[in-house]
């Protein structure tokens, strides 16, 4: 198995998440040769937990299988880098990290991490079974069909949540909006990796053009070309790039994009080892483009969503307008141990063109827009009605989709007091329906429904009113 130069791997389910640097920086060398027979404290190190091996193999109480013995060590020595990027991964799992480089997958589709101990998703995908049902970024997994997550890796997270399509995973999540924890089930799927959405857009009589790019993957960069070469053939006036909710992906892939946009005075990217030598990375474009352009970002955009986001930034002057990034700013490799494991460790940080690190601070937006509250709100599945004098957190859920749908329940704490019951009512009363005060699952699904309409109409979408505005404006 070739080594892999590791730009995003923050977490795969069943997606593609990482970024091969092989070919591409191919002159950085990782040396994996023993060097214990140059190093006497090397050899007394590795001495030390030969014995303890021995000892625990040979005289524990009870029989301990050596390969888990080995496993536990190599993750013990891992654990002590305290970094969440650089992990073991047994055969399965690396087998699995592998799947998710092809054209499609089986999973959920979204990208996790760890965060101070915690485990995160960055992003949930574009049409992903994940979106579908209402997880978010920055959601906190707190237990996988029951089971509690605290203590598991992401790798531990990543074997758990996988499994054949069609079959459905109980994801435990906590969120900021919320008290207590909720139960979100997700039906796995097959899920093409369709990466590059474009199309012209309208703003005062001009035309802009619109390229959604939803993870960087093999074909990205030539699909975003004849994306691209397409919008100018139309004649656009200016251009938005959107990359929210982009975990990242092929750094050859952002690569051959910012050679589109990114003049070769300036670096688009600066690479920093452990020594703080810094090599810079050029295109070989003489001029950028005539028309204004734009980068959407939010908090699911992360590593080679931030790469772009700082280049076309710093290195060309275009705004950046949504919200601030994720914040994954290092470089890992995958390294065969030839038994079909492999150890994944941070060799290099990625610095923005101006030299910047952005790790766990992210790439800040020129312009703060923040999406309407309605554009939070998840799917909600009750067990029985929700009824006056009730408390819950699935009434304060109810109570935000009460508001989000025009109606105000004068309280979203999650008490089902007599406004709430009001609102209800004239809930029902709009939608012709049998007025009750009672919300029932129906009644939810409806509410939801009116809500995803909203989220899809882009006349709602603040973020990208904002980019086309300040085009037009131009």
């Amino acid at each position: 198995m070739k080594s892999k130069w590791l730009w995003s791997f923050i977490g795969t389910l069943g997606i593609l998440v990482s970024m091969t640097l092989g070919a591409w920086f191919g002159y950085h060398q990782v040396k994996t040769t023993n060097t214990s027979v140059e190093n006497k404290s090397v050899n007394k190190e590795i001495d030390k937990i030969a014995q303890v091996f021995d000892i625990v193999s040979n005289q524990y109480v009870e029989k301990i299988s050596r390969t888990k013995l080995a496993e536990g060590a190599i993750k013990g020595i891992l654990e002590q880098l305290d970094d969440p990027y650089s992990v073991y991964m047994n055969a399965k799992s690396a087998a699995q990290f592998e799947e998710s480089l092809d054209s499609s997958f089986q999973g959920i589709g979204a990208e996790i991490s760890e965060i101070d101990g915690k485990i995160i998703i960055v992003s949930p995908f574009k049409n992903s079974p994940a979106e579908k049902s209402g997880l978010l970024s920055n959601d906190r997994i707190v237990s996988i069909d029951g089971e509690d997550t605290t203590g598991w890796s992401v790798s531990d997270v990543v074997a758990k949540i996988r499994g054949p399509k069609g079959t459905n995973v109980i994801l435990g999540i906590q969120r900021a909006s919320i008290n207590h924890p909720i139960d979100i089930t997700v039906k796995r799927d097959e899920i093409p990796i369709n990466t590059v959405l474009s199309k012209v857009k309208k703003k005062n009589n001009q035309k802009i053009g619109y390229i959604q790019i939803t993870q960087f993957s093999e074909k990205t960069s030539s699909d975003f070309d004849k994306a691209l070469t397409k919008l100018e053939k139309q004649k656009i006036e200016g251009l938005v790039i959107d990359v929210r909710d982009n975990p990242g992906g092929l750094l050859s892939s952002v690569g051959d994009i910012l050679g589109e946009f990114v003049p070769k005075s300036s670096p688009y990217i600066q690479i920093q080892d452990r020594n703080n030598n810094k090599e810079k990375f050029y295109t070989k474009l003489d001029s950028k483009k005539t028309y204004p352009i734009v980068i959407l970002q939010n908090g699911g955009s992360a590593s080679a969503a931030e790469i772009l986001s700082a280049a076309m930034s710093e290195a060309c002057g275009y705004k950046i307008i949504g919200e601030k990034s994720f914040g994954k700013g290092t470089v890992q490799q995958a390294i065969s141990l030839g038994d079909g494991s492999e150890v994944k460790m941070t060799f290099f940080k990625w610095l923005t063109p101006n030299g910047s690190w952005i790790h766990k601070k992210g790439v800040l937006p020129d312009v703060l827009v923040h999406q309407p509250e309605y554009f939070t709100i998840h799917a909600l599945k009750i067990d029985s009605n929700l009824v006056k004098n009730q408390n819950s957190e699935s009434i304060k859920i109810m109570q935000q989709m009460l508001v989000s749908n025009g109606f105000a329940p004068g309280r979203v704490d999650g008490y089902f007091d007599d406004q709430t019951e009001l609102a209800v009512k004239a809930f029902q009363r709009s939608e012709y329906l049998t007025v009750t005060g009672i919300v029932n699952q129906d009644l939810i699904d409806l509410m939801h429904k009116n809500i995803s309409n909203m989220v899809k109409d882009e006349r709602n979408d603040n973020q990208l009113q904002a980019a086309l505005n300040l085009i037009s404006s131009q």
